[in-house]
């Protein structure tokens, strides 16, 4: 049943994954696992991180979106080993209309974590006021866009010079929207 309540759960967990809102702690296991990576941050819309404080200040924009919309990033941790794999969430456009994402260490790529994690967010968002869930994609990301297709997202289009991808070139590049409904 679709309620008023747009509180997103700060841990919960799937068959291998366990997804809970970043600490402070954090920040250099985020930053030594994927942030910094290159390779991992290709085809992200913000830019690798260069150092710890950026990691920090991703740790504040959490915060920050966790106090306003009582959701936003989530890390994603092996159920198991608890070994960071990478981040997911989503960001409230409207109290009906969510944003999200998901980034992976480069070694738990190919591993379904990021379908798993996807699955695990769509889920948590049942009986929120979530009615369409958003994600925008490079068109050359095909793993991305496989994941999303996998998750029962659909195209919407292609949005022409819209989105920067600050790891690919300075100007803007042209995105896939997928989108998901819920109710």
């Amino acid at each position: 049943m679709h309620d008023s309540t747009t509180m997103l759960a700060e841990r919960f967990t799937s068959e291998r994954l366990v997804l809970r809102r970043p600490e402070p702690a954090d920040a250099t296991a985020i930053y030594e696992r994927y942030a910094a990576s290159e390779a991992v941050t290709r085809y992200l819309s913000w830019p690798r991180h260069r150092s710890i404080d950026d990691t920090r200040a991703f740790l504040a924009f959490a915060d920050t979106a966790w106090a306003q919309w009582h959701a936003g990033p989530l890390l994603i941790e092996e159920r198991e080993t608890g070994l960071l794999v990478g981040s997911t969430g989503v960001a409230f456009q409207t109290p009906y209309r969510v944003d999200t994402g998901y980034v992976l260490a480069e070694d738990a790529w190919g591993q379904g974590y990021a379908s798993e994690a996807l699955a695990a967010v769509l889920a948590a968002l049942a009986g929120t006021t979530v009615w369409r869930v958003e994600a925008f994609c490079h068109p050359e990301h095909a793993a991305s866009t496989s994941v999303l297709e996998k998750a029962g997202f659909e195209l919407d289009g292609r949005l022409r010079r819209h989105t920067v991808f600050p790891n690919l070139a300075p100007e803007p590049q042209d995105v896939f929207v997928y989108s998901r409904i819920l109710w």
